[in-house]
């Protein structure tokens, strides 16, 4: 359950919106389907929130290409959400693209990479792969350290 928490602070982290670092963004509907995936979230309707993490995740692509932040913030939630179902296989590639685009597109050290590899870490965790988990969290750690 420890585990479980990390996910629900990733997912209300990456449900907030789109990054600032970039002006266009994935658009009002994207905005509004997050808003409604938070939502389900809170209410534990999981099932409901993956349909509708997914048709965002859709939009998001189709809107901004498939490297953008706001393409990651929808992979993380969908993969957060996945993890709640118990869905590793699942999760894994969601969480590992997430990652590998805010790296690219925002930089190493940038929070959201941090947030993405919580994710990942949490992920590594509930499957039992402490040791990869060990290393995540103390990068993710270095990159919140960091002063901006």
């Amino acid at each position: 359950m420890r585990n479980l928490r990390l996910f629900t602070a990733a997912l209300m982290l990456v449900c907030c919106g789109a990054t600032p670092a970039l002006a266009e963004g994935a658009g009002i509907e994207w905005d509004i389907l997050n808003e409604e995936v938070k939502e389900l979230y809170r209410a534990g309707k999981y099932d409901r929130a993956v349909v509708v993490a997914q048709k965002a995740l859709e939009v998001a692509e189709n809107s901004v290409g498939a490297d953008h932040p706001d393409v990651a913030l929808s992979l993380n939630n969908l993969a957060v959400l996945y993890l709640h179902q118990g869905q590793y296989a699942s999760a894994e590639p969601l969480c590992k693209r997430a990652l590998a685009i805010h790296e690219k597109a925002l930089g190493p050290d940038h929070p959201s990479v941090a947030t993405s590899l919580g994710n990942l870490a949490g992920l590594y965790r509930a499957t039992e792969r402490t040791e990869e988990a060990k290393k995540l969290e103390r990068r993710a750690e270095r990159i919140l350290a960091m002063k901006r």
